[in-house]
């Protein structure tokens, strides 16, 4: 017999020991990882919000002033996303009921339309950072001008949301390859600066915080924790295929979650990282988006300046589309009344093209904009955390005193890194 053939013969005898041996066995991992696959995409729809523009900037910013110090600011804003977004998935997968769905059905008229501007406004500090990152990307990759941009942005965003009429899964998987390609460029980036390793791995660790740090600290979790994918979560995770309740379909889902969290927690801190390797041991003040690209081709060459447009592109398109989804399902959820998402679109980009006309600093937009959701989260997430905790609402998946101590702790700390960047405004 040949080497080849002996080769062979014993591969097909060592499968077929191995499957009968185990077949129960084979059959369950089978059906697990079918079940987790059917579950994927809505966790990378929330992803997306969590390496919007919004992120760029405060990241930028962060990595250009203090180094890799405020690492351990992103590492805590992805945990405390873990636990506030599986309280919004399991919310919608028990009862059925998106989280705006169940503000209406919960709670007094007026509580609930406090909620609801809340949210709409959230949402337009939300979608002003993502269009704007999105006309930034088209402006340093292709150099058309803000106004061409501008429309470039929005045709991008039609495009997606017009998979829609095929199915869920097209947009989601259109999603996904941005992010992708985002994660992508990163590597590649990082690869060039050669980051000082010891210095991350103390700053993600160690936690350092002072006056100067704390708004751009409150900006970075304003902007990795938003209060539209809390109501984005809840709405998505019910289309899902197979709709009972049971915990199987809890962990996929949670599974869904923590494979696009920790992948935008993975790109936050590469953004941070690259700033700090590039910038900070220059002594180089990161004041735009646009200065930001310009300083990394003479430094790096200009192909890293284009992979840094690409990705921006990237995510701007990608987290616009999931705000401009997240606007129709706010509306739809509080009002009882489905919008065109063309429609809703179309009134979400007025507020960035007034910005534009106006001639403001786009980076300074972001900075603000992320800075504001820091202020308007626990207005969302406490809601939420009630909602959660109500045997009446959740049954027996309502969380115990273990997972009521755990939102606490994160509501707790929101609050704690409001009131110091109140405290640096005001002294």
């Amino acid at each position: 017999m040949s080497p080849r053939a002996l080769a062979k013969s014993a591969y097909s005898a060592a499968r077929e020991l191995t499957v009968s041996r185990l077949p129960g066995d084979v059959e369950r991992w089978r059906r697990r990882l079918k079940q987790v696959g059917s579950y994927l995409g809505p966790g990378f729809l929330v992803g997306v919000g969590y390496m919007d523009p919004g992120n760029w900037g405060t990241d930028l910013e962060a990595g250009s002033r203090f180094g890799y110090r405020l690492l351990w600011v992103v590492l805590v804003s992805n945990l405390i996303a873990i636990v506030v977004q599986n309280l919004s998935a399991r919310l919608g997968l028990v009862t059925g009921y998106s989280y705006a769905e169940n503000c209406r059905r919960r709670f007094a008229p007026a509580k609930w339309l406090s909620l609801w501007m809340v949210a709409e406004l959230a949402l337009v500090a939300t979608d002003l950072a993502e269009f704007m990152g999105a006309m930034l990307g088209f402006e340093l990759l292709f150099g058309v001008g803000r106004l061409a941009a501008a429309l470039l942005s929005v045709v991008s965003v039609f495009g997606i949301l017009a998979l829609y009429r095929w199915g869920d899964r097209w947009v989601e998987l259109q999603i996904m390859a941005l992010v992708a390609l985002v994660g992508g460029c990163y590597v590649y980036e990082l690869r060039l600066v050669s980051p000082e390793w010891g210095k991350v791995v103390h700053g993600t660790l160690v936690p350092l915080l002072d006056g100067a740090s704390a708004p751009i600290a409150a900006g970075i979790l304003g902007a990795t924790v938003m209060p539209h994918n809390l109501f984005l979560h809840s709405a998505v995770v019910r289309r899902r295929p197979g709709r009972e309740v049971e915990r199987a379909a809890l962990r996929s889902t949670l599974i869904d979650s923590l494979l696009a969290l920790n992948g935008a927690w993975l790109i936050n801190a590469a953004i941070l990282v690259t700033a700090a390797a590039t910038f900070f041991g220059r002594s180089q003040r990161v004041m735009s988006i646009v200065q930001a690209h310009d300083t990394l081709v003479p430094l790096l060459g200009p192909f890293a300046g284009g992979v840094f447009a690409l990705a921006l592109l990237a995510s701007g398109v990608s987290s616009s589309t999931t705000a401009t989804l997240t606007g129709q399902i706010v509306f739809e959820g509080f009002w009882g009344r489905r919008m065109n998402l063309f429609l809703r679109r179309a009134l979400t980009v007025a507020p960035a093209l007034v910005v534009i006309w106006l001639g403001w600093e786009p980076f300074r937009v972001l900075i603000v904009s992320q800075i504001g959701l820091s202020v308007a989260l626990p207005f969302t997430l406490v809601p939420l955390a009630a909602l959660t905790a109500r045997a009446d609402v959740m049954g027996r998946h309502a969380n115990g005193r273990l997972g009521n101590a755990i939102v606490l702790a994160a509501t707790l700390v929101i609050l704690s890194f409001n009131a110091m960047l109140l405290w640096s405004i005001l002294s």
